[in-house]
């Protein structure tokens, strides 16, 4: 996908499950799961910018245009390698 047609996606961290986050293209986070509210923002990836370690933009932004989100989640904080949840 070239860049003019990539949304901006905003970054998102669950305040109720440690170490879970979210992107989704709605500033609000409005699609998120409530089960894991609050969720605060945390970040924002512009077209053309690469996601954070390296998530693959085109799955992460099929699965908002699925689900309306990606969860991610961290194994811990010092890690450099997250699971996502493609």
């Amino acid at each position: 996908m070239d860049n003019d047609n990539q949304k901006q996606i905003f970054i998102f961290r669950s305040t109720a499950s440690n170490h879970l986050h979210a992107f989704a293209d709605d500033r609000d986070g409005s699609k998120l799961p409530a089960q894991f509210q609050p969720w605060d923002t945390i970040g924002v990836v512009a077209p053309g910018r690469p996601f954070p370690y390296n998530l693959p933009r085109a799955t992460v932004e099929a699965a908002i245009e699925r689900c309306g989100f990606q969860l991610w989640r961290k194994s811990n904080e010092n890690s450099r390698n997250p699971s996502p949840s493609l």
